[in-house]
């Protein structure tokens, strides 16, 4: 199951009725406020930014702030300094964790991550302790409603992709970091629906984890998220997708 992102599979199954769009908005200006800053504001010589401005786009925000958030990135509008930094650790069951966040200030973001790490039974460790258990790919989700596997395979491997399996009612499309723009233009270009796509750290090999050490790792995960200055965390988990989705965090 390495190849497979779980906690993204799980808070898809346990749907969008419990999200927060006002904290999921801050997350989305933040990325394409940074994607901006490093790359330009043109989202078609900037890879990163056009991924953002999609994603954005693909969560009903409004045009104005799509622009405002790209605007403050490239300097043109006056906004908060941000920097991106990575935190590195290990939770329940002694699963890897990579924490990504974006912040204006790291002192206090490394405060706050630290004390719900060790609240809720994990640690931060040092730089590159847990990094090297992971591989950027490109993931790509279609709604296996929309089409029929065996189409998809093709047309994916076509475009350059590496995998097409089912993960319950989607399908993941996994591509080299290289090829995502190209297999989404593939994709697009075969009239394929995405309903998701990301570049996302993938963990090599996975740890199950059940029980008590599940529950905690979940409440964990969850509660590392909802920190503002946290983009997305990556774990190394196996676990039941059922049953996850189950839990009370």
């Amino acid at each position: 199951m390495a190849g497979h992102s779980k906690w993204k599979q799980i808070k898809h199954y346990k749907a969008a009725a419990d999200a927060k769009r006002g904290a999921l908005f801050t997350k989305l200006i933040r990325e394409i406020t940074m994607a901006a800053k490093i790359g330009g504001g043109d989202p078609d010589g900037n890879p990163r930014l056009r991924l953002a401005i999609d994603t954005a786009r693909s969560n009903s925000m409004p045009k104005e702030n799509i622009e405002r958030a790209v605007k403050k990135g490239t300097g043109e509008l006056e906004g908060v300094d941000y920097q991106e930094v990575t935190y590195e650790g290990y939770g329940p069951g002694g699963v890897a964790l990579l924490i990504d966040a974006v912040t204006d200030n790291p002192t206090r973001t490394v405060a706050e991550v630290r004390s719900k790490m060790t609240r809720l039974g994990g640690n931060l460790g040092t730089p590159n302790s847990v990094a090297w258990m992971f591989d950027k790919k490109g993931q790509i989700y279609v709604d296996a409603s929309s089409i029929d596997e065996d189409a998809l395979m093709e047309a994916a491997l076509e475009a350059g992709a590496e995998d097409v399996v089912r993960e319950d009612e989607r399908f993941l499309v996994t591509t080299s970091p290289i090829d995502f723009h190209t297999v989404q233009a593939g994709l697009k270009a075969k009239k394929i629906a995405i309903a998701e796509a990301e570049l996302a750290m993938v963990p090599k090999t996975t740890v199950k984890v059940e029980g008590k050490e599940a529950d905690s790792l979940i409440k964990l995960l969850e509660t590392l998220e909802d920190l503002d200055d946290v983009q997305k965390v990556w774990a190394n988990f196996d676990m039941d997708v059922a049953a996850m989705a189950n839990l009370e965090g």
